[in-house]
């Protein structure tokens, strides 16, 4: 969903796959990309549409995706437990395998 957030206007596929792999340093199949787009898609927080077709793909589309308002609100709040998870957590410590 970040991915597709980070991309706004941008996220099809390919364009996925770059970012992930970039932010990431691995590589990503198609096949867990759009498994995963399906699943997003699926539960109502991702939405997709075909874009005109593009000279580059050979006068196809591109199926592109974007965040419903659901899929915003939950990232927002995966970030919030995040930063409650990570509250008082210090790098230097974790770093030195310290508890603080």
């Amino acid at each position: 969903m970040l991915a597709v957030w980070k991309l706004q206007d941008n996220a099809y596929a390919v364009s996925i796959q770059e970012l992930l792999a970039e932010d990431t340093g691995e590589t990503w199949s198609f096949g867990s990309i759009y498994v995963t787009l399906d699943r997003l898609t699926g539960h109502g927080l991702v939405q997709s549409e075909l874009s005109e077709p593009t000279s580059e793909r050979g006068g196809r589309s591109k199926r592109m995706y974007m965040l419903t308002s659901s899929g915003r609100s939950a990232l927002v709040h995966i970030r919030s437990l995040q930063n409650e998870l990570w509250a008082g957590v210090s790098m230097a410590a974790l770093m030195a395998g310290g508890q603080t």
